[in-house]
């Protein structure tokens, strides 16, 4: 189930039928115990276990037959840092995701319980699934996400602890698995979105290391529409990521559907559009190009969010 996001921005619903909750800057998961071992789902329906071997713990303690909905997220100073997540959300080798775990440990902060040993609760309302949820005795670095009764105090606390916003919860709301609804709303203090990379350009100094990044989201007809040329944050062991991603991938012609500026098309390296970053962003001009932008990490979770008229 989806969050929508406010139609204006900031503005949560509010009276008794809400229930608030602290967006968490980190990755969608659901734990899931139906079978015949522990899977921990991504949006993309992988099973992320080997990459959070730390979350292992849940195979011993959750009932047979019970499925989780959750984010995972990487705590940098006490606050969810998505750029530290990013380095463990795609890694497959278990060595590599035991050290890294010892390095950036992560948490499972738990909203939702959609079934619960076997019963399936998606029917019941948003009030007893939670109820079903505290029930559950569950073992660190797994915890439950706070519920909170007044909506403006926990946005203005949000944004004064540097989180990523607020999801309003309708209290009578049922879970419906895949679906965006309004009875779920989202408010966010920072903009961000999933977007492909559709080329690069080195650095001008010469040193032939990546440079900027230039993204595109797919639209309804099956075209790629031009986001930006993004630099900022292409450093360390990011940029050494994006580039052995972006390697195999070069291809001419330009894979996005319009005729891009000289300013950014010069010196581009074209690459079949596969590779996904998480991206934040100040506002979108009224041409749709994404102001500010900042990369913060390479997703294997998700594809990129479509392209929507700004």
């Amino acid at each position: 189930m989806l969050a929508t996001p406010t139609a204006v921005p900031g503005r949560l619903p509010d009276g008794p039928g809400w229930r608030f909750e602290v967006k968490w800057d980190g990755v969608r998961v659901l734990a899931d115990t139906t079978g015949d071992r522990l899977r921990l789902l991504g949006r993309n329906g992988r099973d992320a276990a080997v990459a959070y071997p730390e979350l292992g713990v849940l195979a011993g303690v959750l009932p047979p037959g019970t499925v989780l909905d959750g984010e995972v997220v990487a705590l940098r100073d006490g606050v969810p840092s998505f750029p530290a997540l990013a380095e463990r959300m795609h890694v497959r080798d278990r060595e590599r995701a035991a050290a890294l775990a010892r390095r950036v440990p992560v948490s499972y902060l738990v909203f939702d319980v959609p079934v619960l040993a076997g019963t399936d609760l998606t029917s019941r309302p948003f009030t007893e699934r939670r109820a079903a949820l505290e029930s559950l005795d569950l073992p660190e670095p797994v915890r439950l996400s706070p519920v909170y009764e007044d909506g403006s105090l926990l946005w203005q606390a949000t944004s004064t602890q540097g989180l990523e916003g607020v999801v309003a919860k309708r209290a009578t709301s049922r879970y419906q698995p895949g679906r965006r609804s309004a009875d779920w709303v989202k408010a966010v203090h920072h903009r961000t979105r999933a977007a492909v990379v559709g080329g690069w350009r080195p650095e001008s100094t010469g040193s032939g290391r990546l440079g900027a990044l230039l993204l595109g989201a797919p639209d309804e007809d099956g075209g790629l529409r031009f986001l930006c040329r993004a630099g900022s944050g292409l450093a360390g062991g990011l940029a050494r990521d994006l580039t052995a991603a972006l390697a195999p991938l070069g291809q001419d012609p330009s894979p996005f559907a319009e005729r891009l500026e000289p300013v950014d098309a010069r010196g581009t390296v074209w690459v079949d559009p596969q590779v996904v970053v998480d991206v934040r962003y100040l506002t979108r001009t009224p041409s749709g190009r994404l102001r500010q932008p900042v990369i913060r990490g390479r997703r294997t979770d998700v594809g990129p969010d479509p392209w929507e008229a700004p």
